[in-house]
Parts: structure tokens; C-alpha cells; sequence
């Protein structure tokens, strides 16, 4: 099953059952994804779903981030649950200690000393982690690794 089909489901069970900000928030998804759909005129793989999610996703953690700082937390609450909703459809992403592994590995592997060949590990980073592993937080394990 197609994630759209998926997401359309979980959706109509949410409205069925009075969850209207679970609703709503797979609502807004829906939309992002047919934009997608429209402005790409072709069908969408699992990748391009999965990158509409995680755009979303990051959308929600950064007002989630700025709403806190603004000491909002009525409106940091909300994005926080939407957050949530969202990741429910996104894989697991890996953690810090499991990163941290995951980084060390590849920067044995390619020999990486110093600050200044961050620029060889980072794609590899980025690449094998597969969308499982956030940019933000490999780019800071690298940072401290490669001091």
C-alpha cells in the first residue's frame, strides 16, 4: 500500500473517530503530497513520500523549537503532536549513540583525521544513512569526532 493510501485511511478513521488534530495534520500531508504529485506529473515513489514527510516533519520540529524559546506552549504543544503524528508514517530514525557508531564507522573506513575532510564523510554519512539518520545531528557528532 502506497503511503498516500495509507495516510488517506488513517485520515477518514481519525475524522470518523473526532480526532481532529490527527485529522487535520494528515490532511495538510495529503495536500503536500498531491502538490508533489501535480508539480512532478508523474507517480510518486516511496522516497518522494517519504521526503514530503520528513520536510513536513521538520517543519513541525522547528516551530516546535521556535514556539518553546518564545515560551508559546500552548502553540509548542501542537507542534509537538503533529510531530508525532507525522513520525508514525517515517521510519525510525537513528538515534545518538547508535549515530555516533554509524559515523566513527565511516570515518574509519575512509581514514578521516581532521575537521577539514568533513566534507568526504558527510555525503557518505548522509548517503548510507538512508533518511535514517538526521543532517543536524551527524553534522555535530562529525564535528566533535573529527576536533
Amino acid at each position: 500500500m502506497k503511503l498516500l493510501d495509507r495516510i488517506t485511511k488513517d485520515m477518514y478513521i481519525s475524522m470518523k473517530a473526532g480526532d481532529k488534530t490527527k485529522a487535520n495534520t494528515l490532511r495538510s500531508a495529503i495536500a503536500k503530497l498531491k502538490d508533489k504529485y501535480i508539480s512532478s506529473r508523474k507517480d510518486l515513489s516511496i522516497q518522494d513520500e517519504l521526503n514530503v514527510l520528513k520536510t513536513l516533519a521538520k517543519q513541525r520540529k522547528e516551530s516546535f523549537e521556535i514556539f518553546t524559546k518564545a515560551n508559546r506552549v500552548d502553540l509548542a504543544d501542537k507542534e509537538q503532536l503533529e510531530l508525532k503524528i507525522l513520525n508514525e508514517y517515517l521510519p525510525r530514525m537513528m538515534n545518538k549513540d547508535e549515530s555516533t557508531r554509524f559515523i566513527q564507522n565511516i570515518i574509519s573506513e575512509i581514514g578521516a583525521t581532521n575537521l577539514s575532510e568533513m566534507g568526504k564523510v558527510m555525503p557518505l554519512v548522509m548517503k548510507r544513512g538512508e533518511g535514517k539518520i538526521d543532517g543536524k545531528l551527524a553534522n555535530s557528532i562529525l564535528r566533535e569526532l573529527l576536533k
